[in-house]
Order: structure tokens, then C-alpha cells, then sequence
């Protein structure tokens, strides 16, 4: 049986993790980037298909490359984040399922079918991106995902030539907790749940 962890550890993750709208100056190393990305990696997809590709916005020229596609009240956010990470999908993502998933050949049930391609893209990218924050979060960065931009002039901006396309956007660093808003509620086990 495995252990719960500690208090400690379940507010930096949850409790007392929060969105955050500007941060501190200290840069984040390539090094802690990785790190994150090789927590991230390791949840669960269907059929392992990993369909998640991030580029890790950090210097001057590619902020300003981001700057336009954003609506305005994300743009201070996003230039003063020592890193942004842009979470997109991989609509080629079958064809690394024979090395990704090879039990079996996986890749057969996608051809052909775009929107089997589309959804499982979607849906596992979204929740490769909240492992990614989560990831971020366990090494003591703080988060602030946002889905204000076009996604049209991200996807021309950063995945050009590529089959990948935006999901959302996470500022990446150490929060100023200035810039948080007071928590909103939160459904009760009640309200959202229900045991069958």
C-alpha cells in the first residue's frame, strides 16, 4: 500500500497552489525545464500516445513572437514570465505509436479516422498539460495557464510545418502572490459527484 503524502506536499500541488498573473525576475534553467518535462512524460495517455508538444518560450525574440497572438490582458502576463510554456497536440501523433505502444499496432485504429485523431489529440494533450503544471508545481514553480489568444497565429508562430496545433498557454516561474485573486469556490463532492 502505498502512502499519502504529506500535508506539505498535497498544498504545494493543490491546496495552496493558485493561477498566477505576474511573477518574480529569477530565470528558470534549461536544466529545471527538462525536469519538468521528464515528470510531465510519465502520466498516462491512451494507448500511450503522447500526443502533447510544448515549446518552452523564454527569450526576448520569441516572446515577441507571442506577444500579437494574445489578448491584451494576458500580454503583461505572459512577457514578464521567466517562461511560457505553449502546450500543443500532435495530430501525426499514430504515427509514433508503434514505438510509443507496441503491444500491439495501435496506429491501425487512427487511419483513416480524423476525428478519432482530433479527440484523442485533444483530450490527452489537455491532460499531458495538466501534468505538465502539476510537474512544474512539485518543483517549486508556480503556474498561469490561460487559453486567451488566437490560436490560429500561435499555431503559424511556433508549429509552422509541423501537424501540431495549440491547446493552451502556461506562464512558468516563481509567482509574485500580489497578483492573485482571492480563490473562487469550488463544487462540493456533493454538487459535482455522485457514487453509483
Amino acid at each position: 500500500m502505498k502512502s499519502a503524502l504529506q500535508p506539505s506536499a498535497l498544498n504545494q500541488l493543490f491546496h495552496h497552489a493558485r493561477s498566477y498573473n505576474s511573477w518574480h525576475s529569477e530565470q528558470i534553467s534549461l536544466e529545471t525545464l527538462r525536469a519538468v518535462w521528464d515528470l510531465a512524460r510519465m502520466g498516462p495517455t491512451s494507448a500511450n500516445c503522447s500526443p502533447m508538444r510544448v515549446v518552452f518560450v523564454v527569450s526576448p525574440e520569441a516572446k515577441e513572437k507571442l506577444r500579437p497572438c494574445l489578448m491584451e490582458n494576458n500580454v503583461d502576463k505572459v512577457m514578464t514570465a521567466p517562461a511560457t510554456a505553449v502546450l500543443g497536440y500532435d495530430m501525426a501523433f499514430p504515427d509514433r505509436l508503434p514505438e510509443l505502444f507496441p503491444h500491439t499496432d495501435a496506429r491501425s485504429w487512427f487511419v483513416g479516422n480524423d476525428e478519432l485523431i482530433a479527440t484523442t489529440a485533444f483530450r490527452n494533450s489537455t491532460l499531458q498539460g495538466a501534468f505538465l503544471m502539476m510537474a512544474a508545481r512539485a518543483l517549486g514553480l508556480d503556474c498561469g495557464p490561460m487559453s486567451g489568444f488566437d490560436n490560429g497565429a500561435v499555431d503559424a508562430a511556433f508549429f509552422a510545418g509541423t501537424q501540431v496545433k495549440s491547446n493552451f498557454i502556461c506562464g512558468l516561474g516563481h509567482g509574485d502572490d500580489a497578483s492573485v485573486f482571492e480563490r473562487s469556490p469550488r463544487l462540493s463532492f456533493d454538487d459535482a459527484c455522485r457514487v453509483a
